[in-house]
């Protein structure tokens, strides 16, 4: 029996992947086996040494403390694609905001209330201040084909766009999805040179942190509006007003405040973290995290994890040990010599890889009768990080 703690609202359509026969739900435990949440900052907690695997109902990480995880062996899930066709939504509704001052248009109608004025005479004589152009033949260039960077890409092709893209990760199934109708660039800068509308769809990380700064704005095509919707330290807030001051920006629409953004409501439109708040996207990710947590703790199995490998091998009824290490060389024979040493009959191994770390799920025949002998002599190898025996 596992405990499993949530540290936020967790929708029950998740919880329910995890039966009350193999698990304990309990936002109290102080020491769980496993930890679900959504935004909740688990940088100042502590974390115990019983703590087994992490999994994130959403796609960003920064509120998980992901190295002191990775130090302990314990995975960090997350639920990339749960989320993806309700931020796409999103950015199709900010992409329209950006061109037409929607927001700026309805805070003003409103403002007009007990003025004294006829209303209709007031809004006739007042909307054209409110013109934008319509975004069809426009260029819309998309940083980050990702999940939610392809369905944007896709959409916007739809609605008479055309679109550019630019991702030098891009993944088998995201192209395998992408419209062959989106051109694909060969750098940001390109992207950005030749696009009316640029979004973002990026993970922020050391290396991507102000991937938009002064020097990719002096390429910027003037004019240009820019979306958001990702993270938002990717973008260099004193370089973005500059540009705005300098026209080569019109508009910023961003889904994560900060207290520099605000206002300047007719440039800058900034929304309250919206892009994953409907029912459909909770529920998605809470059924996937859920999913994502009962893989690994009954079977070991890794996928979706930002600090560890995937490694999946199917359940077949034998027992099998799962060992996390730091990626170096001849790790294989020395678990192999220990495994030997106790006898223990190797039916299948596998071993993969993510930088400097390594995670093998290895399925056994049999275990010998003393399996704390078997650990202990796992652990006594100074890179191995984790070592469960799953039944």
């Amino acid at each position: 029996m596992y405990t499993i703690r949530t540290l936020n609202h967790i929708a029950p359509s998740g919880l329910a992947k995890l039966p009350t026969t193999e698990f304990t739900i309990d936002d109290a435990a102080e020491n769980a086996d496993g930890i679900i949440l959504r935004s909740f900052d688990m940088h100042t907690m502590e974390l115990h040494s019983n703590l087994l695997a992490v999994a994130r109902a959403g796609a960003g990480t920064n509120n998980i403390p992901i190295d002191r995880c990775t130090d302990m062996g314990v995975p960090v899930f997350n639920t990339p694609g749960a989320n993806a066709n309700a931020v796409k939504e999103l950015v199709l509704a900010g992409l329209l905001a950006s061109s037409r001052r929607i927001v700026a248009g309805s805070n003003w109608v409103q403002s007009l209330k007990d003025s004294g004025e006829d209303v209709e005479k007031a809004v006739e004589a007042g909307k054209k201040q409110f013109t934008g152009p319509e975004i069809s033949g426009k260029t819309l260039g998309v940083i980050g084909l990702g999940a939610i960077g392809v369905l944007v890409a896709n959409a916007a092709l739809d609605l008479g766009m055309d679109v550019v893209g630019f991702d030098p990760f891009l993944s088998l199934e995201s192209a395998w999805h992408l419209s062959p109708a989106v051109e694909r660039a060969d750098s940001i800068e390109d992207v950005v040179s030749k696009s009316d509308y640029i979004t973002l769809h990026i993970p922020l990380n050391e290396k991507t942190k102000h991937t938009y700064n002064e020097k990719l704005f002096s390429v910027t095509k003037p004019g240009a509006r820019l979306l958001n919707f990702a993270r938002g330290g990717l973008v260099d807030n004193v370089a973005l007003k500059k540009a705005i001051a300098d026209g080569i920006i019109v508009r910023y629409i961003i889904d994560f405040p900060s207290e520099d953004l605000l206002g300047d409501p007719w440039n800058i439109i900034v929304t309250p973290h919206l892009g994953a708040s409907t029912p459909e996207s909770e529920e998605n990710c809470a059924i996937m995290a859920a999913q994502e947590i009962r893989e690994y703790l009954n079977y070991g199995n890794i996928k979706n994890s930002v600090n560890f490998p995937n490694c999946v091998v199917p359940y077949n009824g034998k027992p099998r040990i799962a060992i996390s290490h730091k990626n170096i060389v001849n790790m294989i024979g020395q678990l192999g010599a220990v495994l030997t040493k106790y006898h223990v009959n190797v039916d299948k191994l596998v071993n993969n890889s993510k930088g400097d770390l390594a995670y093998n799920i290895i399925v056994c025949d049999d275990l010998p009768e003393n399996e704390q002998a078997l650990i202990d002599d796992l652990y006594a190898i100074n890179t191995v990080m984790k070592v469960r025996i799953l039944k």
